[in-house]
């Protein structure tokens, strides 16, 4: 058994898919099936049941899982307590923070040349996990967290779109209001895996008559602009940052739905001079 492979299988019982957890995880499926039969031979078990649609936990799975994400926070606790303690930062995102991130890093390090400054990319929950064990500095997230231990510091806020496809009847339009669109299915992942998209919407219609018609789910397997393209007549909500050629996109006559970038912090650490000069960049970039 190897830590990488607690890794893998814990990120395909988040995602509940080996595609997404090949993604997440930086390798192809065929390598992280292939490290997921490997830890089911080494263990004598079987960990998930797969079909071409779904993968299913075992029982197996349920009692090893919070067994794996203990020695996953160990091994990271480990890597903190060693780390040197020269004037070094890791900033943990996604990449759709690199840009932003990247230019950020260029100015704290222009205001302390002797630093070093790691760009890391993890997923949402693993962001978190990392800044609350040491192992990274500060996590930029969409939305907040509040979590004891943390501090969630506001950046600066993104633009929604309103995505649909070519095909839709009000793609032709430059913006749109809100009581128009309730004419046409809303299409969003589940809520429990995009919980501030679902919360935008809810404070989106709050003041109005009756709220959005909702479409079924977007599979988690699924993208939105591909659900869009098989559901012309559908619309959903994309970060503007995510916007795909092919899908029209439209403004809100009132004003874009917009959520907040923010940092998230440890709460009992000092913030180094590095650490504040790289938020400060992170404002202004």
């Amino acid at each position: 058994m190897e830590l990488r492979q607690l890794a893998y299988f814990v990120a395909v019982c988040e995602e509940l898919s080996f595609s997404r957890a090949a993604t997440r995880s930086f390798i192809s499926q065929s390598a992280i099936s292939h490290q997921i039969a490997r830890l089911e031979r080494d263990l004598g078990v079987t960990l998930f049941e797969r079909s071409t649609r779904s993968v299913v936990p075992t029982d197996a799975t349920t009692r090893l899982l919070p067994l794996a994400k203990q020695m996953l926070s160990l091994e990271s606790a480990i890597r903190a307590a060693v780390r040197a303690s020269g004037p070094r930062i890791r900033l943990a995102a996604n990449m759709s923070f690199a840009t932003r991130s990247l230019s950020a890093i260029a100015g704290a390090r222009a205001a302390h040349p002797g630093a070093e400054i790691e760009f890391v990319i993890k997923p949402f929950r693993q962001r978190i996990q990392a800044v609350a064990d040491g192992d990274c500095d500060l996590a930029l997230i969409r939305g907040s967290v509040d979590q004891p231990g943390l501090e969630v510091e506001k950046l600066w806020v993104e633009d929604l779109v309103i995505a649909t496809a070519t095909a839709h009847p009000l793609a032709g339009r430059q913006d749109v209001v809100l009581s128009e669109l309730s004419a046409y299915p809303l299409l969003l992942p589940p809520e429990s895996e995009q919980v501030l998209l679902h919360n935008v919407v809810r404070g989106a219609f709050a003041d109005l008559p009756s709220g959005p018609v909702y479409g079924p789910p977007i599979p988690p397997d699924h993208t939105a602009t591909m659900e869009l393209i098989n559901r012309p007549d559908a619309w959903t909500i994309l970060y503007a940052d995510s916007q795909t050629e092919g899908i029209a996109t439209l403004r809100l006559a009132r004003g874009p739905l917009r959520v907040p970038v923010s940092a998230v912090v440890r709460a009992d650490i000092r913030r180094s001079p590095i650490l504040t000069t790289l938020l400060a960049a992170l404002h202004s970039a």
